[in-house]
């Protein structure tokens, strides 16, 4: 059986507005079709508050790791540092995470 999902890499790069940013997410998980795999990632801040979420439509059994994007995430000014998580379908949250500086912070 696969184990936890782990964020492996995280690019962070402005995106269009002040405050808007694009995350690039890399994944690991031993996804095991539809049973068993990566469902989603999301961006916390640090008091855990979630600040945007990119839904996983499918399993990548054939593709690990993996990289997924999410463009347009408005974050507070006040915001310099984010977590990055991600869940699959059988263990929730529990892998590895990323904390990440946002560029200009």
């Amino acid at each position: 059986m696969a184990g936890e999902a782990d964020v492996v890499a995280v690019v962070v790069k402005p995106d269009g507005a002040p405050g808007s940013f694009r995350f690039d997410v890399t994944v690991s998980h031993e996804d095991a079709g539809w049973d068993h795999y990566v469902d989603q990632w999301e961006v916390l801040s640090g008091e855990d508050e979630v600040l945007a979420t990119r839904v996983l439509a499918h399993p990548h059994v054939d593709e690990q790791p993996f990289t997924r994007s999410l463009s347009g995430v408005s974050l507070p000014a006040q915001i310099r540092e984010v977590t990055i998580r991600a869940r699959d379908s059988v263990h929730g949250y529990g892998g590895k995470e990323m904390s990440v500086l946002l560029p200009g912070g």
